[in-house]
C-alpha cells in the first residue's frame, strides 16, 4: 500500500517582500488552513539558496527564478494573493506565477483584500490622465488575470476590506480558494 501524499499548493504573492515576522504569521495561518483541508502549502521561500559573495545581483535573480520555478513544477495548483501591490493591480511576479501554473495545466485560485473592481481602482472613468482607455469588465483585476483563473477551474475571492486579519490577508477569502482547489484536485 502506498502512502497518501497531500496535493501541493504553491502560495504566490507579495508576502515574500514583507518583514519576516509578518510573512511567518501569514504563512502559518495559510499552512494551517491548507493542512485542515488535506493539502500541503509551498511557500516561495521554501528553498535554500546560498549566494557566493562574488555572484552578481542578476545571477542571484536568475537563481531565485529557477528555484521558484522548480517549486511550482512540483505543485498541483496555486493560490495567489492578488491584493494590489505597489499600484492598482496584483504583484507582477505573482501574476507570472499564476500564468506559469495555468500554462502547465494546473488550477489557480486568487484572493484579494481589496473588494473594489479593477475599474474602480483605476479611477472609475473611461480614460486615464493620459487619455488611454481603462478596462471596465466588472472584474477583480485585469481581465487576463481574473478570467484565466476562473477558466482554470479556480475562483477569485474577495475579502473583507473593513476587517481583514492583515492589509494583505483575509482568511475567509483564502479559505474559499482552499475549498475550491480541494474540490478540484480530489
Amino acid at each position: 500500500m502506498t502512502a497518501h501524499h497531500p496535493k501541493r499548493i504553491y502560495l504566490a504573492g507579495p508576502e515574500v517582500f514583507f518583514p519576516a515576522d509578518a510573512h511567518k504569521t501569514i504563512l502559518a495561518h495559510k499552512l494551517s488552513l491548507l493542512r485542515d483541508a488535506g493539502l500541503e502549502g509551498v511557500d516561495p521561500l521554501d528553498t535554500t539558496i546560498n549566494f557566493p559573495p562574488d555572484e552578481s545581483l542578476k545571477e542571484r535573480g536568475f537563481r531565485i527564478y529557477r528555484a521558484n520555478r522548480d517549486l511550482m513544477d512540483n505543485c498541483h495548483g496555486v493560490i495567489a494573493n492578488l491584493t494590489p501591490f505597489r499600484g492598482i493591480s496584483a504583484d507582477p511576479g505573482t501574476v507570472f506565477e499564476v500564468g506559469y501554473m495555468i500554462g502547465h495545466g494546473k488550477p489557480a485560485c486568487g484572493f484579494t483584500v481589496d473588494s473594489r473592481t479593477y475599474y474602480r481602482r483605476a479611477g472609475a472613468t473611461e480614460f486615464d490622465d493620459d487619455g488611454l482607455t481603462i478596462e471596465n469588465f466588472d472584474l477583480e483585476d485585469n481581465l487576463m488575470i481574473s478570467c484565466s483563473i476562473v477558466e482554470s477551474g479556480g475562483v477569485v475571492a474577495t475579502g473583507d476590506t473593513e476587517a481583514p486579519e492583515h492589509a494583505f490577508f483575509c482568511a475567509k477569502a483564502f479559505m474559499r480558494c482552499v475549498q475550491t482547489l480541494a474540490e478540484h484536485l480530489s
